[in-house]
């Protein structure tokens, strides 16, 4: 089978799994006495997205009989070692990591796989280790479909803000690298200001009011995720939705509430849930003794006025 047929089983899959609620604490558990254990180690839980990942990670878990050990790094590269380092030492089947830093993750996730224990990663990459798989949204065509959206409602004039999310993280760079591939198909578009805001809705505000003081005829803004988006549009105000528009990415129910209100165009809207189901499952098959594909793409789609219903 082609990867490209295996991955599309894979999605097919996942669209057949019922809803099941989750655990609701950060070390949610299901499964039986002596069930496979897995470890779940999230970049952070102060963060929509993540949230919605989690529960569908637990409920994956759960529908197949395993025991999930989930840990929240608050976006604290160190911290996250140490949890990496912790499941290692109780001797997990497999662990799961979304990684704070993609850099950052590698020798505690190679010292898992010197102890012999498969790593999956989800959402980011993990650099210089090895995984065994990894699930994640395409990025790179996210990003070209942010800047086509935006490029579009602008009417291929303007200028614009790019908030850039966690640095070191394969998300931002990925997003990043698709955006400005397609923006520079509109050489009426400059981007005029580009700084990270960390993933991160009240460093978007900041960045984005400290970016309007030198700019502050811009047109439009581009946030590789929603928070920064919505942090983006408290700084904009009544800007929003009028003077400027804005893109953001993930798909979160605060950035739908903001595509419906109109002062958000666009997000780039990712299958949280769907990303923490694949990455248990392909733990799982890993622990059983099969290869997963080395990438699993999950596909993204642009909401906006038109179709947010659908998905909201």
């Amino acid at each position: 089978m082609s990867k490209r047929k295996s991955t599309c089983a894979v999605l097919a899959a996942v669209a057949l799994i019922g809803t099941v609620t989750g655990c609701g604490s950060d070390s949610g558990k299901a499964g039986d006495k002596g069930s496979v254990k897995l470890g779940l180690a999230l970049s952070t839980l102060n963060n929509p997205f993540f949230v919605e990942m989690k529960k569908g990670a637990e409920a994956e878990a759960k529908s197949a009989g395993a025991e999930l050990s989930v840990q929240d790094a608050q976006d604290d590269a160190s911290q996250q070692a140490n949890q990496i380092q912790n499941f290692t030492s109780q001797n997990m089947k497999s662990i799961i990591i979304n990684p704070v830093d993609s850099d950052a993750a590698g020798p505690s996730v190679k010292a898992a796989n010197n102890a012999g224990i498969p790593v999956v990663a989800v959402d980011r990459t993990v650099n210089k280790a090895e995984v065994a798989t990894t699930v994640a949204s395409d990025n790179v065509s996210g990003g070209q479909k942010a800047a086509q959206a935006l490029a579009k409602e602008l009417g291929e004039q303007g200028s614009i803000l790019v908030l850039r999310g966690q640095p070191g993280t394969s998300a931002s760079r990925e997003r990043g690298k698709g955006f400005m591939s397609a923006i520079k198909k509109y050489p009426g578009i400059k981007i005029v200001g580009k700084q990270a805001a960390n993933f991160d809705r009240a460093k978007g505000l900041d960045v984005t009011t400290n970016l309007l003081q030198s700019h502050p005829g811009v047109t439009g803004v581009f946030a590789e995720n929603d928070e920064m988006a919505l942090g983006a549009i408290k700084a904009l105000g009544g800007r929003a939705g009028k003077d400027v528009k804005v893109v953001g990415f993930d798909g979160t129910p605060d950035g739908f509430k903001a595509v419906k209100k109109g002062t958000m165009h666009t997000s780039i809207a990712q299958q949280p849930a769907a990303l923490g189901k694949m990455a248990v499952r392909n733990a799982l098959r890993k622990v059983e003794g099969s290869d997963p594909e080395a990438q699993i793409k999950v596909p993204v789609v642009p909401v906006n006025a038109r179709n947010v219903e659908k998905y909201s």
